[in-house]
């Protein structure tokens, strides 16, 4: 295990060319209204990407950009290269799919990622879609969100996708944080506004045993971590601790 952090260390503080993508070098695509399919996916071939949720936030931007879209593609090319390098998972290095809830090409791939959930008003056509795709083994990575409006906006959503369901704090002897790494501390802080970070799961009948079906990275920005990486931004430390948790959540739901 030592082995693989020193690795995991040497590519987040010196990315091999080509391993993680330079956010400043690239331009970052724009983020308009959502067409019927984004204009950026690629043919489904087999590897593992991450689907990213489009949401409608009816013209509101944060940062230039509608909040679903905040750390797009870069967080997913910098966390695909991190999980091709480090693992046995042929992952896609390019970034991932974006998807409408409903869009059956979303039943391809096992992991999806829904940033901001504090502004996501899901229609009742997407929260039976969200639904669906839960029931056949789809997983949610809840990322990006801050403060107690937020949490209950995300926590209401999933009543209406999952009747009952609650979030259920999570501990660090949760198999999630024992799947690929074994995580030795929940105590983290928000990259930018400073506050402790918290880890919630949505459990099949709210119970820890059964399938976990989301989680919640609650006042955390995880995708921010993985999207500067290569630039300098923040601490090796901290991002190394990102990439832990994205990686650990993709082989956990992968080997569920």
């Amino acid at each position: 295990m030592k082995r693989w952090l020193v690795a995991l260390a040497f590519l987040v503080a010196v990315p091999a060319a080509g391993a993680l993508v330079d956010a400043r070098a690239a331009q970052r695509p724009q983020a308009q209204q959502r067409p019927e399919r984004w204009p950026d996916n690629t043919e489904y071939d087999g590897t593992f990407k991450f689907a990213r949720i489009w949401y409608d936030t009816r013209g509101f931007r944060r940062f230039g950009e509608p909040p679903w879209h905040h750390d797009y593609p870069f967080a997913e090319r910098n966390l695909g290269s991190i999980l091709a390098e480090l693992t046995y998972v042929r992952a896609f290095r390019d970034g991932g799919n974006v998807f409408r809830l409903g869009d059956p090409e979303l039943f391809r791939y096992p992991v999806a990622l829904l940033s901001e959930p504090g502004e996501w008003e899901p229609t009742p056509e997407e929260i039976e879609a969200l639904r669906a795709y839960l029931e056949k083994g789809g997983f949610v990575m809840f990322d990006d969100f801050t403060g107690e409006r937020a949490f209950r906006q995300l926590a209401a959503n999933m009543q209406r996708v999952w009747p009952g369901i609650v979030p259920v704090p999570l501990t660090r002897d949760a198999p999630i944080f024992q799947s690929f790494f074994e995580i030795e501390t929940l105590e983290m802080l928000h990259p930018y506004r400073g506050v402790p970070a918290s880890f919630y799961g949505f459990f099949v009948d709210n119970d820890t045993s059964k399938r976990m079906l989301a989680v919640a990275n609650y006042n955390n920005d995880l995708g921010e971590l993985w999207e500067f990486a290569a630039e300098g931004f923040f601490p090796v430390d901290l991002t190394n601790e990102a990439y832990k948790f994205g990686v650990n959540y993709v082989l956990y739901t992968l080997t569920r």
